[in-house]
């Protein structure tokens, strides 16, 4: 008899875990939508250029600042880290299916990869899309030829940058060094003579 109200006590405390555990993923989930959706235009169409200019938005760091130590995968399924692509230039976006400011610039990110192409530098394009979205974001990749097709399955890249992104889609240059250079929030022209001269000087720094 003395068993019984021990014995109800553990499964209950392990329910309560699971309930606030669930709750708290909620929240973070919640928190990085209406963080995403701050910074989607307030007036975009598909082919229009962004509201501001891309140098209007661009954002250095205050410090020296290294990529996460954190894998996503590319097409065939291998982890890669951004410090695998060290020694050239790196434009790293984080984009969604679900994000249409995301799919607006992605033919702009395609054309800024082809303009460079023979080149050390590398656009890589990484979707935050669920596991039940991965094809769509591969089908979507492969109609903006050149890029490859990178995906975070844990949608945890964006929160792993120091400072964590604001939201979707955010670009963050990465120098030959391998350290950040800028970074951009929000939708971007990345075809045009300022994305073109970001990547120029950072080809020529030492």
């Amino acid at each position: 008899m003395s068993e019984g109200p021990a014995a109800s006590t553990k499964p209950r405390s392990v329910l309560t875990w699971a309930l606030w555990g669930a709750a708290l993923l909620g929240v973070a989930a919640v928190l990085y939508i209406i963080a995403q959706a701050s910074t989607k235009p307030a007036a975009t169409t598909a082919g229009a250029p962004a509201a501001k200019t891309l140098m209007s938005k661009w954002t250095p760091p205050e410090a020296p600042t290294a990529p996460p130590d954190y894998a996503f995968y590319d097409e065939a399924g291998k982890p890669v880290r951004i410090a695998d692509f060290k020694g050239k230039v790196v434009v790293m976006n984080i984009w969604a299916t679900w994000c249409a400011p995301c799919k607006v610039e992605m033919p702009t990110l395609a054309k800024l990869q082809a303009a460079y192409a023979g080149q050390p530098v590398e656009v890589v394009a990484v979707s935050i899309d669920s596991a039940g979205e991965a094809a769509a974001a591969k089908l979507f990749i492969a109609s903006n030829d050149p890029l490859k097709f990178y995906h975070d399955r844990e949608m945890k890249l964006p929160f792993r940058l120091q400072p964590p992104a604001q939201g979707a889609p955010t670009t963050v240059i990465y120098g030959k060094d391998g350290m950040e250079m800028g970074r951009v929030a929000g939708e971007a022209d990345w075809a045009g003579a300022e994305a073109r001269a970001l990547v120029d000087k950072a080809l020529a720094a030492d």
